[in-house]
C-alpha cells in the first residue's frame, strides 16, 4: 500500500469508466480538497492501468476497496443500474458518497440510499456537474430582476451523436436508454428553475426493438403556478446542450448549458422583441466546483454529525427520481 497525503478528503473511485478517465479522476486527483487514494476495478490489470495513470492505489473489487480505513469517500462511475447496490454498501460501511447521475434507475431505491445517508450522518450527492457552473445562478439571478417579464415556459434539450451499439447505454439490464443517460439533465434544470413540485403531463420515447432500450424522447411537464416546460433528449442527433427560459417580455437562451468545458467561456443571450443582448460570463470547471461543494459538505457534516445539506438536496434527488418513473410509466412508445 503506498503512503499517501493526509490533507484533503481521502477518495476512492468504485469503476474505471471512460468518463472517469477523462473528467473527474483528473479533478479528484488535482483538487486541494481532495486526495485521490485508490481506485477499484473488477480487474486488477484496469485497476493498475488507472492507479498509474491517476494515482493512489489499484485495488481488484469494489467491496475491497470499501473495507480501507483510508478511503473516507467514493465515487461511484459504474453503469446505471449498479449505483444503488454499491452506494448502500458504501453507506454501510460509512463511506460518503459521490455518485454519477442518475443516482439509482427506481424511486425507491433512490429513497433507500437517502434513508441511508440521513441515519450515518453521511453525504450522498450524486455528480451533476452544471449545477455548480455560475451561469446557472446568474441566469436565475437575470429572471428574478425582471429581464425577461414573467417566466411562461422553460425548454431545455441534450443530444449527441450514437455511439458503438456494443456501449454500456444500450445495455437495459444495466440501467442503459437515453432518458436516463441524457434525458435527466432537462428534468434537473427544470427542477432548477421551477422547483421540484412538477407534474408530468405528457411524453414520447423512441424505442430501438434491436436494442432494448429508448433512443430519444420528448417530455411536457408543467409547474404549480401555470409555467410550462418541455424537454428532448437522444442518443442520435447531432451535438446540443441548451435550454430557454421564455417569459412574457423575453426570452433567455443558454449554449452548452450542461457539458461546457473547462476553458468555456458561456455566453447569455437576452432576447427581446428589437434587442438582443449577449452577457459573456468567465470560464468555470464545474465538475471540480462539484467536488470542491462535496469536500465542503463533508466537512460540515463532520463538524455538525450530519450533514446540514441533506434536506434540501434529497427532495431535489427524490423529485428526479420520481420525474423520471413518470415520464417513462406514461410515455408513448414508437
Amino acid at each position: 500500500m503506498r503512503s499517501h497525503p493526509t490533507d484533503g478528503l481521502r477518495f476512492g473511485v468504485i469503476g474505471c469508466s471512460a468518463f472517469g478517465a477523462r473528467s473527474m479522476l483528473p479533478v479528484i486527483r488535482d483538487n486541494p480538497a481532495t486526495v485521490l487514494t485508490a481506485v477499484a476495478s473488477r480487474y486488477r490489470a484496469r485497476a493498475e492501468e488507472f492507479a498509474a495513470r491517476f494515482g493512489g492505489d489499484a485495488v481488484a473489487g469494489y467491496r475491497n476497496l470499501l473495507a480501507r480505513d483510508d478511503v473516507e469517500a467514493v465515487y461511484i462511475a459504474l453503469p446505471n443500474a449498479l449505483h444503488h447496490e454499491m452506494a448502500l454498501a458504501a453507506l454501510d460501511r460509512r463511506k460518503h458518497v459521490l455518485a454519477e447521475k442518475p443516482l439509482t434507475t427506481r424511486p425507491e431505491d433512490t429513497a433507500e440510499l437517502i434513508r441511508a445517508a440521513a441515519t450515518h450522518g453521511l453525504v450522498l450527492r450524486e455528480n451533476y456537474g452544471f449545477e455548480h457552473h455560475g451561469q446557472h445562478e446568474r441566469v436565475r439571478a437575470l429572471v428574478r430582476e425582471g429581464h425577461i417579464g414573467r417566466l411562461r415556459h422553460v425548454e431545455s434539450s441534450f443530444c449527441y451523436p450514437s455511439v458503438p451499439r456494443d456501449d454500456v447505454r444500450y445495455r437495459p439490464d444495466l440501467g442503459g436508454g437515453a432518458l436516463l443517460d441524457v434525458g435527466v439533465y432537462p428534468v434537473r434544470a427544470m427542477q432548477y428553475f421551477l422547483g421540484d413540485d412538477l407534474t408530468v403531463a405528457g411524453a414520447v420515447l423512441r424505442c430501438d426493438p434491436a436494442l432494448g432500450v429508448d433512443v430519444a424522447g420528448s417530455f411536457v411537464v408543467h409547474a404549480a403556478d401555470g409555467v410550462i416546460a418541455t424537454g428532448s433528449f437522444g442518443l442520435e442527433h447531432g451535438f446540443g446542450s441548451r435550454y430557454r427560459l421564455w417569459g412574457s417580455s423575453g426570452q433567455l437562451v443558454v449554449e452548452r448549458a450542461f457539458t461546457p468545458p473547462p476553458g468555456h467561456a458561456p455566453t447569455l443571450r437576452i432576447e427581446s422583441q428589437n434587442r438582443v443582448e449577449e452577457l459573456t460570463l468567465p470560464a468555470e470547471h464545474q465538475l471540480s466546483a462539484g467536488v470542491s461543494a462535496f469536500a465542503a459538505a463533508v466537512g460540515a457534516a463532520r463538524a455538525h454529525g450530519r450533514d446540514p445539506g441533506h434536506e434540501q438536496w434529497a427532495g431535489t434527488a427524490a423529485g428526479t427520481a420520481a420525474l423520471v418513473a413518470r415520464i417513462r410509466e406514461v410515455a408513448v412508445r414508437i
